[in-house]
């Protein structure tokens, strides 16, 4: 995450001073993962507190959708005439993707200086990058006026660096078994650390989800006398043949892809409403039709698409969990036709249970390994967890190159894989 960015083209004097900060940084604790407040809090003190001079903030956590709900609520209100502050993670192709600030993505200069504040007052004690990265990302939206901020919870939720604001509405997205080393073994504990974002009085805003993990949250909120709102009780967005409704507004289908977006709009407007924002009708469809969120079910038309042969289509989604298959098969199984999946994953990832769920939904399977995909799953690997039915790409143009009929083409697995995706297809 750090020298990669020196290595972008064109990279910049302040891109290259913002990865040597975060080289320092992660010297002075190399650990990528160790969920703890104390750090962070300990950081942001001595920063002056800037998460306390934020715009009203609208928290989101989840295990999947948590990134569409950010992206959908930003489109909404930008098209509302609102200037948004997002912070997100990861990014996919520039590091830069993480910060908006008040609807612009920062530039070099501004991290640098940032991340210069930062090393500042930190000196020598121990945080981590991602610690390091969501105070520059508060210290930033704490200096540049915005009606709003949306920030999503990098990891759980109860310990993430994200959990030192003070929104004023909370939402909760999907949940399902991922990070099982640092969430716990199960839905329900999990669903308890995603929980954990949810404050005293705030309302806190989630779709449909099983019992237990809906009995779990429901437990949170009320101890903390959260309101909770929940699809089918306290707001409901269901599809029409022509879009969709939100508590009886006619809207047009939300740009992104897939019949699961229909609840994630629903989510991020039921927000929105929570967090005090009355939002036309007119913004709402403005804003659902114009959304972007890259890799998520993304149509590719550059330079990959053109080595498939003509009449082909080729898709990307960075699902990565048993949930996002379970999301992907549903709509594999919409599609019409066959599909090709193309498939490469992080190591620390379920692979066999992700293939179980789609194998049965594909007319071949590929099994890739990009040479830049953060800790890349071997290929080996993921032909032994599908029983051999996955053949060697070895890597994306490879698997690509093998495909000789018109059809319809699905990488998937990975967000890290789809950030190499997206820098191949541009090139």
């Amino acid at each position: 995450m750090t020298n990669e960015l020196a290595r972008e083209p064109g990279a910049s004097a302040s891109r290259v001073r913002v990865s040597a900060a975060l080289e320092r940084l992660h010297q002075l604790y190399p650990k990528l993962i160790d969920l703890k407040l104390d750090r962070l809090q300990r950081l942001l003190g001595d920063l002056g507190h800037p998460e306390r001079s934020l715009p009203p903030v609208i928290h989101v956590a989840g295990t999947n959708g948590k990134g569409s709900v950010c992206a959908l609520a930003r489109a909404v209100t930008e098209a509302a005439g609102l200037h948004v502050h997002v912070f997100t993670s990861p990014h996919l192709v520039r590091f830069n993707e993480r910060i908006r600030l008040a609807g612009e993505l920062v530039t070099d200069d501004q991290l640098a200086e940032a991340l210069d504040a930062i090393e500042a007052v930190n000196g020598p004690q121990q945080i981590t990058v991602f610690e390091a990265i969501t105070a520059a990302a508060f210290w930033l939206f704490s200096r540049v006026p915005a009606d709003l901020a949306i920030v999503e919870v990098g990891l759980g939720g109860r310990l993430d660096a994200t959990n030192v604001v003070n929104p004023a509405a909370c939402a909760i997205t999907s949940i399902s078994l991922d990070h099982q080393d640092f969430l716990g073994a199960t839905l329900e504990i999990i669903a308890g650390e995603k929980a954990g974002i949810i404050k005293p009085g705030v309302p806190v805003v989630t779709g449909f989800h099983p019992p237990e993990v809906l009995a779990r949250i429901a437990a949170i909120a009320a101890e903390n006398h959260a309101p909770l709102l929940r699809r089918g009780h306290e707001w409901n967005a269901e599809p029409t043949p022509t879009g969709m409704v939100f508590d009886g507004i006619a809207l047009p289908p939300p740009a992104l892809a897939g019949a699961h977006q229909v609840e994630n709009a629903g989510i991020a407007l039921a927000a929105l409403r929570a967090a005090g924002f009355a939002i036309s009708p007119d913004a709402m469809a403005k804003g659902l039709q114009s959304t972007e969120w890259p890799a998520r079910l993304q149509r590719l038309r550059g330079a990959l698409a053109a080595l498939l042969p003509e009449g082909s289509e080729l898709w990307l989604d960075g699902a990565h969990n048993p949930g996002g298959a379970e999301i992907l098969a549903a709509q594999l199984a919409a599609w019409e036709g066959p599909t090709t999946l193309i498939l490469g994953m992080k190591q620390s990832k379920d692979v066999a249970k992700v293939l179980r769920i789609l194998i049965p939904h594909a007319a071949a399977v590929y099994a890739v390994a990009e040479p830049e995909q953060h800790l890349a799953l071997p290929v080996e690997a993921i032909i032994e967890a599908s029983d051999g039915i996955a053949k060697p790409g070895p890597d994306i143009r490879g698997a690509l190159a093998q495909i000789t009929a018109p059809t319809r083409v699905l990488i998937c697995g990975s967000l890290y894989l789809a950030g190499e995706v997206l820098k191949l297809d541009a090139a």
